[in-house]
């Protein structure tokens, strides 16, 4: 099933929607139709596999229970590839273990159903504008690779390694990392990062920058409770520190 409308803007954006309930997929096309130039809906888990993988898009909506192949497969056989899909997940209330493995495998962000229409635009507006971000917010040889120290970031296949070590780190993650690597020596609030990393409001969640820092520490620090790369400004939020030996 496809939507399309006209725009006038430059870039053309497609949408694809893995979701087996007709209501729900038929309701996220008709609202994301307002963001976007085409919006497709797969109705099972192996044409939306097909899909995922077989075209480009711009963003996968993916809801984690599906028939024949689950949101979570088509989540890391997206995240296997060499290009890069955003993904927000579709999630019920009682699966918050796979919204967390979901997160893990790379998901970029997640709604709980029932969600709100509002929200849902408001979510894929930031997807959109974190990846407009990478592609033109610092010059060409900034946006391929960042090196501080033993830190090591590729912005182009979003690989990240500490002393030549390979680190494994979640969609937003590496979202947070590349902001404050673009940005050395900048000291962000919680709130300036919710509003620059994540992209939308977030009024009440500073918590959640607070425990993805301590992810991130944990995975690329030599000594998380001694930081070297990510620092507390106490009272005011963080930032990078940019070693160069």
């Amino acid at each position: 099933m496809l939507a399309k409308r006209q725009t006038n803007t430059a870039v053309k954006r497609r949408i694809l929607i893995i979701e087996d309930e007709a209501d729900i997929a038929n309701l996220v096309q008709l609202h994301l139709g307002e963001v976007c130039d085409e919006v497709s809906i797969a109705c099972d888990g192996r044409d939306g596999l097909a899909r995922a993988t077989g075209e480009d898009w711009d963003l996968v909506v993916l809801d984690l229970r599906l028939p024949g192949v689950d949101g979570l497969d088509i989540c890391r056989r997206l995240r296997e590839a060499k290009s890069y899909t955003p993904v927000l997940m579709l999630t019920a209330r009682s699966t918050e273990s796979d919204r967390i493995v979901g997160l893990e495998i790379g998901a970029d962000d997640y709604l709980t159903k029932p969600f709100s229409v509002r929200e849902l635009v408001a979510r894929a507006r930031a997807i959109f504008r974190r990846s407009d971000a990478l592609q033109s917010n610092a010059p060409a040889s900034e946006r391929l690779f960042i090196k501080a120290g033993e830190l090591a970031i590729d912005a182009t296949s979003r690989e990240v390694s500490v002393a030549g070590q390979p680190v494994t780190l979640t969609a937003r993650e590496f979202d947070l990392l590349l902001h404050f690597a673009r940005h050395p020596n900048v000291v962000f609030t919680r709130s300036q990062l919710l509003d620059q990393v994540w992209g939308y409001g977030h009024d009440g969640y500073e918590h959640t920058v607070n425990s993805h820092i301590n992810r991130l520490r944990s995975k690329i620090e030599p000594d998380p409770a001694s930081p070297q790369y990510v620092n507390t400004v106490w009272g005011v939020g963080y930032r990078f520190m940019a070693r160069t030996h």
